[in-house]
């Protein structure tokens, strides 16, 4: 009979009538055991109660269900029992609450449950299910910022939570008062007491909807940034399952199950939904038991006759005899485990066969999926491997075949039936991506033909296949084998290894009884293989000469690892898996040549921990706590590493306080070196208090009227064959009056003065219509103010965006107005008059908008990205929209317009770069950039060169003079790339800043013309004008502006405003400040700290003297800004997490 007709059936239309049908038919019968683990502690020594004692020391549920028939679940004293009576009442009590309540969030509303494993969760669950919505587990063992951080994601309204969860009270209260959603408190207690909502006369079934819920459930992974995303499960993958297991598996409603997963993880869903679907009975034990002994599991199996058991294989590894032979389960009897279903990772045939020989009376099932296919979607029932071995030689256990209507493919270059990358197709797929109440469709292929008709008998050719990451082979009789990941497949010396191999390979050895194996870099480039070995007995005699001898035989020759190490055990994650980080960091610390150096009495890991809590926010840490399951991003990793003075790609591969502690004691990190190459100049930037100046005057003594002479060249070269700056010098008089600054000729406000088409951005861009030559404007305004006098700004005028403003603005001089473009979080994007403040038109695209517009050569459109990954061409005058472009990630990136070849070049988060023809609505070019990109590219149109960085630290050089574009050259600078790239119109050389602080000159043919370190993170690009000729202005995290010189790096000064920065520098281009008749002039920096300052530096350009660098001018905004300034005149604009963008004029 085929399981996808039973779907189809009226009785298993859904998981709320199975348990329905399922509670009403078993009133009394014991549904969940609260197991006690024995008052105290497990052990052997447990004693079932009798039916009298049972009276006396369970609940009325148990006592009433003590009396029942033999096949009852033993029970002990401090059990706590729920009978489905209970159960079910609860459930309909709860959903009715549920589905009462107005929640603002769009259907299926999504529900949290901030409760443990218990029967609170339970009950929790299926009353969501049975009131149509979908539930969000939440473990409350989870670090608050990670639990603070999903529900800010998901955009949940309402929580589900309980004060007494396991019958004892739990410290949840916090969460009640940490954000902006409602808690519902909830405990079975509570509902039993209700009397009003026992039959839910007003429900309706979820599978009576006209218009079913597209998906029931949220679960959170971990994200390959480090960012969980939550996977949208639905009921029709969930009970697939079920259904399938039921049909091949089937359970009678007399078996004892296990609760032991986490709810962090799918497989817990079905652990209790097959025991309460079917009427048998589930045991929950102490979790925190569990975690402080694994081999607890045994004692619980024993003690509760479990019958069927889901685990990973490292935890059936774990518990495998061993030198204790307190937890020797091989000489412990199991007799009532009738099933043990493997799951979550490869299992070695030597597992399977050790199991095999312990456990003679139970069925192994070995399950293979993810959390994007409802858990699994494969299974091999390992009754037929030793037919299976006499014909094949593996070394794991097949994952087999596809489970009812689900169709499994893989995708190869080669002989595409019999080995490739795994494609699922069915109702086993979920939904897609959860994030801001939206659920992003899963990334799905429709395959070719071909690989549709190599698929498995439940072929869905016609559908979309989910892209698994995960490789496998099939056999001749049809099962898969599961190869690895990708991330644990290997190329040494031209050859692709799978690590699993060797792995399984060891462990056939007869003195072998686990084995791991990892890969060590040096040099970016794998050089050795080490192998961790858990030996039967405590004897090194067998390393060295012997393994590799042995491996000879086996394996080729690059496969057998270079070093054996003698382990008393393997590190795991919370999941039970080899936890193979730390036993990278393990084979470090043994091994490494280099120390980080002395630390003295200094705790180290104390420091670490304080460390994560400084960054995160939070109270404390664990030795064990993940820094980006708690909430951890990009930029609290900058900030991390630099507190510390570590290299912060250490913290991305050892992201808990121990690993990252073992780690730092054995490796000494290029940062480290770097601080010594620059140690002459980085002791000159510490002396001192933070403030003060430290002008190098010899480095800068070019001059200062040649300089200005050569800015103003249109065209070409000078003699020394550097890039000379095009700028337009335009004369005007400024004059100072009480009230403050005045242009005579009210430039640039009056925008009749202003004869051509122009914009200014961000770090001095500028654009100029009609010539190609032109890169900025030169205004020479000159006004007497004595030094040492401070200035006032205020507020011309404000405009609400609804949300925070991080963008930078865009300031358009076209025909008789002045235009500012920009958008926000609220997803608006906005023209207003920059003169008056006054809205010209608005616009609301689909994703939040932090990244600046760019306008296009002609002047005809603006162009903007958002966090839906689009790039809109907008209409300059109307704010229509021309047309889209989508990318498959966030556009955070300004795009930079290519005006010779009427191009948008553009990056996203997807990790490429996108040349978009704007002529004819297309993209033309796209280049992976190895990770995402914050900062805009930069062109140097005179060499017809593009440069772009990434997060990955990689930087790539792109010849931009004909089509196809090819790349020039590349680097991989190992540490991520948040800022803008720059190009010196002096030199013609690239400006890229580093989040580790690190400054670097590149020559247009790639070589590193000078580097430098500065103290703090940097999160914003570089920032050049002919302004302050041949400087280039870094702006840090640690409150500080630095200045070098453009050609070779020299520092020049340095200045502290008090608070961290993260946005870029402007210099102020359009008048200069003087002493008197005969002074030298003086230029304006404007500054914004994320504090909300806005910060007018004085900088002086007499080369005769030291620089002098004071505060000119002060104003604070009553918001954050990560928004970079635009300064034109006497007039600032920029955006500030106050929700608005401001213009402000120094003024009296």
């Amino acid at each position: 009979m085929s399981t996808g007709n039973t779907c189809k059936s009226k009785r298993s239309c859904c998981i709320s009538h199975h348990f329905s049908r399922a509670a009403s038919q078993n009133p009394t019968k014991i549904a969940l055991i609260h197991a006690s683990g024995g008052g105290a502690h497990l052990s052997r020594e447990f004693r079932p109660l009798t039916a009298a004692h049972a009276a006396d020391d369970v609940s009325a549920a148990s006592s009433s269900s003590s009396s029942s028939s033999s096949s009852s679940p033993p029970l002990y004293r401090g059990d706590c029992c729920f009978t489905y009576s209970q159960l079910l009442a609860a459930v309909d009590s709860l959903a009715s609450r549920l589905r009462s309540l107005r929640v603002s969030t769009p259907a299926p509303r999504v529900f949290g449950i901030f409760i443990p494993p218990s029967a609170g969760y339970v009950v929790a669950v299926l009353a969501v299910i049975r009131c149509g919505e979908a539930f969000l587990p939440m473990d409350p063992s989870w670090p608050k910022a990670r639990v603070l951080s999903i529900i800010a994601s998901s955009n949940v309204d309402l929580v589900i939570a309980s004060k007494f969860p396991f019958g004892v009270e739990s410290d949840s209260k916090w969460i009640a008062e940490s954000g902006n959603f409602r808690v519902l408190w909830f405990s079975l207690e509570a509902e039993e007491e209700g009397n009003g909502n026992e039959n839910s006369p007003d429900l309706d079934w979820p599978c009576e909807e006209r218009e079913q819920r597209p998906f029931c459930y949220v679960m959170y992974t971990s994200g390959s940034t480090g960012k969980p995303k939550g996977v949208c499960g639905t009921e029709q993958g969930l009970l697939n399952r079920f259904l399938w297991m039921q049909e091949l598996y089937p359970l009678s409603g007399e078996e004892v199950l296990l609760f032991k997963t986490s709810i962090s993880f799918i497989d817990h869903l079905q652990e209790f939904l097959s025991a309460l679907l079917t009427a048998c009975t589930l045991v929950i034990p102490p979790f925190n038991q569990l975690k402080q002994n694994v081999f607890s599991i045994v004692h619980f199996i024993q003690a509760y006759s479990i019958n069927r058991l889901t685990a990973v294989p490292s935890l059936m590894r774990a518990i495998l005899p061993s030198s204790d032979s307190r937890y020797d389960i091989g000489r412990v009897s199991l007799p009532s485990l009738k099933l043990l279903v493997l799951s979550g990772e490869m299992l070695p045939i030597s597992l399977w066969d050790s199991l095999s020989k312990i456990l003679p009376g139970t069925s192994i099932l070995n399950l293979y999926g993810s959390t994007e296919v409802s858990g699994d979607c494969t299974y091999f029932d390992c009754k037929r491997l030793p037919k299976i071995l006499e014909s094949e030689t593996l070394t794991s256990v097949p994952i087999g075949t596809p489970i009812v209507n689900c169709d499994v493919v893989l995708v190869g270059d080669d002989d595409l039936a019999k080995h490739g990358e795994i494609y699922v197709s069915g109702l086993c797929n979920s939904t897609g991506y959860y994030s801001d109440s939206t659920c992003m469709p899963l990334d799905q292929v429709k395959l070719l033909r071909e690989y549709a008709k190599c698929g498995s008998a439940n072929g869905h050719g016609d559908k979309l296949y989910f892209q698994t990451g995960d490789f496998a082979k099939r056999l001749q009789g049809g099962d898969l084998v599961f190869l690895g990941r990708k991330d644990r497949t290997i190329k040494l010396n031209g050859q692709r290894i799978a690590l699993e191999e060797i792995e399984d390979e060891l462990r056939g050895h007869p003195d072998v009884i686990n084995a791991a194996v990892i890969s060590h870099k040096v040099q970016g480039e794998i050089s050795l293989l080490v192998a961790f070995l858990i030996l039967e007995k405590e004897s090194n005699d067998i390393l060295g000469s012997h393994m590799k001898r042995w491996l000879l035989d086996k394996l080729p020759s690059a496969m057998v690892p270079n070093c054996f190490i003698n382990a008393e055990s393997f590190p795991t994650t919370s999941s039970g898996k080899v936890d193979y980080e730390s036993l990278t960091s393990e084979f470090l610390k043994k091994h490494a040549q280099n120390e980080i150096g002395d630390i003295g009495n200094v705790n180290l890991l104390q420091v670490i921990k304080k460390a994560f809590c400084d960054v995160l926010m939070v109270e404390e840490v664990s030795d064990d706590d993940d820094f980006f399951m708690m909430g951890g991003t990009s930029i609290a990793a900058a900030h991390f590493s630099n507190n510390l003075g570590i290299d912060m790609r250490l913290l991305y591969q050892f992201p808990s306080p121990s690993k990252l502690c073992t780690t730092l004691f054995e490796r000494k990190t290029s940062l480290d070196l770097d601080l010594r190459k620059d140690a002459n100049w980085e002791m000159n930037l510490k002396e001192g208090k933070r403030n003060l100046l430290h002008p190098l005057h010899a480095s800068y003594s070019t001059n200062m009227e040649s300089e200005l002479k050569l800015l103003r060249t249109r065209h070409g070269r000078n003699e020394n064959h550097v890039v000379s700056s095009k700028r337009l010098k335009l004369n005007s008089e400024v004059t100072i009056t009480s009230e403050g600054f005045t242009f005579v000729n009210a430039y640039p406000w009056n925008a009749a003065s202003m004869c051509f088409s122009c914009s200014f951005s961000r770090c001095n861009k500028f654009i100029y219509k009609g010539d190609d030559g032109m890169n900025g404007v030169h205004q020479e305004n000159r006004a007497e103010v004595p030094r040492r006098r401070k200035i006032p700004m205020q507020e011309l005028w404000k405009v609400y965006l609804g949300s925070c403003v991080d963008a930078s603005p865009l300031i358009v001089f076209k025909g008789p107005d002045i235009h500012l473009f920009i958008g926000s979080h609220s997803h608006e994007f906005l023209c207003v008059n920059a003169q008056s403040g006054h809205v010209q038109w608005k616009i609301q695209l689909e994703g939040r908008i932090e990244c600046s517009a760019a306008i296009l050569g002609d002047f005809s459109q603006v162009v903007v990205g958002c966090y839906k990954g689009k790039i809109y061409f907008i209409d300059f005058s109307s704010g229509n929209i021309y047309w889209t472009f989508e990318t498959s990630g966030e556009v955070k990136s300004q795009p930079v317009v290519d005006t010779q070849n009427q191009l948008i070049w553009c990056g996203s988060h997807d990790h490429n770069l996108y040349a978009l023809d704007y002529v004819n609505h297309c993209c033309v070019y796209k280049i992976p950039c190895g990770g995402s990109t914050f900062g805009s590219p930069a062109i140097d149109e005179v060499k017809g060169a593009l440069y772009v960085a990434s997060t990955s630290g990689r930087i790539t050089a792109i010849s931009m003079k004909a089509l196809p574009f090819n790349i020039l050259w590349m680097h991989e600078l190992e540490v991520p790339v948040f800022g803008s790239l720059a190009i010196s119109s002096l030199t013609g050389n690239i400006i890229c800043c580093l989040v580790d602080g690190h400054v670097l000159a590149f020559h247009p043919s790639g070589s590193i013309i000078w580097k430098r370190k500065i103290t703090g993170p940097i999160f914003a690009g570089a920032c050049m004008s002919s302004a302050l000729p041949s400087q280039v202005l870094i702006c840090s995290r640690d409150g500080s502006v630095y200045s070098f010189e453009q050609e070779k790096g020299n520092p020049i000064w340095e200045y502290c405003v008090g608070d961290p920065i993260t946005a870029s520098a402007y210099i102020n281009e359009h008048f200069c400040l003087t002493c008197g008749p005969s002074a030298s002039s003086d230029r304006l920096v404007c500054i914004c700290s994320s504090s909300g300052s806005i910060i007018l530096l004085r900088v002086s350009t007499d080369t005769t003297r030291e620089v002098d660098v004071e505060e000119f001018a002060r104003l604070d905004l009553q918001g954050e800004v990560f928004s970079s300034p635009v300064m034109i005149g006497g007039r600032i604009f920029v955006g500030c997490r106050d929700n608005y963008v401001h213009c402000l004029a120094i003024n009296a």
